[in-house]
């Protein structure tokens, strides 16, 4: 069996490379290869992997919740602007406005359709609200600078709600006595919302802002700490998930807010001071050479942090996928399933993002696509598994895992083949204006 999963392994990870640049010319994602890959691999193929979800819950949070980590520090990596930019606006609006709007329609709409209660209702809505970081790069921002309102807007917001939706998750769990909200909600409004979201943002900024400055300035003034960027990648998401933690706040926005900040350091008028010593000292320490006689530049860091984190994030998406799909059934695939989840994406998620854009003046055409590409993922998994590993258990937990796997299933393939032919088309009409 250990040979056959090697070869299996090899496989996979060979066909990344053979088929990456064939499949970015075709309407489909890997995402979908890497899906029906893991279908054949479980028990409706070769029986190869046979996963109970409920039972291997723990494995599977612990597994999603470090893909959704890699794929967070990436996005904050990749998105240079300023915080202070207005461009920000738009992924704000859709983190905050479209989700609040997300939860409430889908907690309303599953209530009478589901036969749930008020709180599991919730649960599922906050469960399924946040838009996916890992599964969403064909949509996502190109490049540092790149400000086009459609990529920056979905690749914000996946990188924002991801945590925001974690108060949502803990309100169901409470409103199912899984978890003390506190006299009136208050415990909850305070342990919950306010304090792990200030919380969370603050110090993972601040880690990837300090660790930055930090490695700059051995590498600028001392020529050490030269290289391994793949070890700071991996210690600062450690640092800043697990600082976090330590205080009881949200480690998805600190992991996050950790990209920002070290990506930030290419705008700081600290880093022009360092320049300003290493070129001061150059002249009387023979050991400090030039900063254009080595790639030891904030650019240069942040960009061999990202190719290096890319990599890491295709090679989870490849194993969550798979392992999704293996655990795919029939059961994902009901009629009331099938109804929901059309539901979700042709009402819910449209109807949100008007109303979470009133006012913004985004232009139709892109409001539309902001519209269509809701695409849900591994976040999703990692809060039912979340949920389940915190007390959800009985009918409610083996109705909820087939329903967001097949959610899931379905926003993989739909927004997968739509996504080239759209994106494409949304380029050619913006050149050619």
């Amino acid at each position: 069996m250990l040979t056959i999963w090697f070869l299996i392994t090899g496989a996979l990870l060979l066909l990344m490379v053979l088929t990456g640049t064939v499949v970015k010319r075709l309407p489909i994602s890997t995402a979908i290869i890497y899906l029906l890959i893991g279908v054949v691999l479980g028990p409706h193929g070769a029986a190869f992997l046979i996963i109970n979800p409920v039972a291997s819950s723990k494995a599977l949070e612990h597994v999603a919740e470090i893909a959704v980590l890699i794929s967070l520090f990436t996005v904050g990596l990749k998105l240079r602007i300023s915080i202070f930019d207005r461009a920000w606006r738009l992924p704000l609006r859709l983190a905050g406005w479209t989700m609040f709007i997300t939860i409430a329609l889908i907690t309303a709409i599953a209530m009478p359709t589901l036969n749930l209660s008020l709180g599991a209702a919730l649960l599922l809505a906050a469960i399924l609200a946040p838009t996916d970081p890992v599964l969403a790069s064909d949509v996502q921002v190109h490049n540092a600078g790149d400000k086009d309102r459609v990529r920056f807007g979905l690749t914000g917001e996946g990188g924002l709600n991801d945590g925001i939706a974690f108060p949502f998750v803990m309100l169901g769990l409470g409103l199912m006595g899984l978890h003390d909200l506190g006299a009136n909600g208050t415990a909850w409004l305070w342990r919950d919302v306010m304090w792990p979201i200030a919380g969370g943002v603050a110090s993972g900024w601040l880690c990837g802002f300090l660790v930055g400055h930090w490695v700059l300035y051995l590498r600028r003034i001392h020529q050490e700490a030269l290289g391994l960027e793949e070890f700071l990648a991996l210690g600062l998401i450690a640092l800043s998930y697990g600082f976090a933690l330590l205080i009881n706040s949200y480690g998805f926005l600190a992991v996050f807010a950790a990209g920002l900040g070290l990506r930030r350091i290419e705008r700081s008028p600290i880093r022009d001071a360092i320049a300003h010593v290493s070129t001061r000292l150059r002249y009387t320490n023979p050991r400090i050479l030039p900063t254009d006689e080595r790639p030891l530049t904030p650019a240069y860091m942040a960009t061999a942090l990202i190719g290096f984190n890319e990599q890491l994030e295709r090679i989870v998406e490849v194993a969550v996928v798979v392992l999704l799909g293996s655990m795919i059934t029939v059961r994902s695939f009901t009629p009331e399933i099938l109804w929901f989840s059309a539901i979700m994406f042709l009402f819910v998620r449209p109807v949100s993002v008007w109303l979470g854009l009133l006012g913004s003046r985004t232009p139709r055409g892109q409001a539309r696509l902001l519209a269509w590409f809701g695409i849900r993922g591994i976040g999703s998994i990692y809060y039912v598994m979340y949920a389940i590993n915190h007390g959800l258990s009985g009918s409610i937990a083996e109705s909820f895992v087939p329903l967001i796997f097949g959610v899931i299933a379905i926003s993989i393939f739909i927004h997968g083949v739509s996504a080239t032919p759209l994106m494409d088309r949304y380029h050619s009409t913006r050149r050619a204006k």
